[in-house]
């Protein structure tokens, strides 16, 4: 699969016979030590990359997954109106608005993500997995490659939260960032509709976000997890941001 693309990977030296029944095994240079801070250029960089990848023939590509290390969005929705139906007032969004979570879900009654294209997707984008290596922005931990939509890498890159990889986003640098992707697709040709991309990625990114917070708040709740409780409360504070910062955009904050 990645053969196929610039080496904006770490480079496979070796591996385990393709045939191999029992243990199997990849071998990828070492890049040396890596910095994993939030730089705007450098998620750029990762963009452009992404538009690569999601606009390439998978035709080949027999068999690989529809499922990502997440439930897609059809299953977060659900998740959600169960948590809204369900769950204790205090266990749901401690962070937000009381009403949010519902006027997210009646923006998305009229939305559907099931039919989306489906496009190459890395499944696990978020800081830790790139970094810059030499001046040149390397890809890494491709284990969790499937077929998505469009949106699901795009909101690993810009909105997602990590407690060990903290990032701070603005609403201006979500604005760049998605204008560098949509350019970057007018470059190779595969333009796309600009306000319609930006409206169905912002109810993308609320639904994930809301899905996030309340991962993150049972989390908090139950402190036996392997994250430590400050990084937790960082990264609900900064999803808790990025949340609002798209609610404000599509008018429901």
């Amino acid at each position: 699969m990645l053969s196929a693309f610039p080496p904006f990977y770490p480079k496979l030296i070796a591996c385990s016979a393709a045939n191999a029944t029992k243990e199997q095994w990849l071998l990828f240079e070492d890049l040396g030590p890596l910095s994993h801070r939030f730089e705007e250029s450098t998620a750029m960089e990762v963009l452009t990359h992404t538009v690569q990848w999601q606009n390439s023939d998978i035709s080949h590509l027999n068999g690989l997954s529809e499922q990502g290390p997440k439930p897609s969005a059809a299953e977060m929705k659900r998740e959600i109106l169960y948590y809204i139906e369900n769950a204790d007032v205090e266990q749901r969004w401690p962070s937000i608005p009381e009403l949010l979570p519902c006027r997210i879900l009646s923006l998305l009654e009229g939305e559907s993500f099931d039919h989306e294209e489906l496009v190459l997707s890395h499944g696990d984008l978020h800081l830790g997995n790139y970094a810059r290596v030499n001046g040149k922005v390397k890809v890494l931990d491709w284990e969790h490659a499937h077929l998505n939509q469009r949106y699901w890498d795009l909101y690993h890159v810009i909105d997602l939260s990590h407690p060990v990889f903290p990032k701070q986003m603005t609403t201006d640098m979500r604005e760049r960032l998605l204008d560098h992707y949509l350019a970057a697709h007018n470059d190779i040709g595969a333009s796309l509709d600009a306000t319609r991309f930006k409206h169905r990625y912002y109810l993308y990114a609320s639904l994930l976000s809301l899905w996030m917070l309340q991962l993150i708040a049972k989390d908090l709740h139950a402190d036996k997890g392997i994250w430590q409780i400050d990084q937790l409360r960082q990264q609900l504070h900064e999803t808790t941001d990025n949340l609002m910062q798209c609610a404000e955009y599509l008018g429901i904050s």
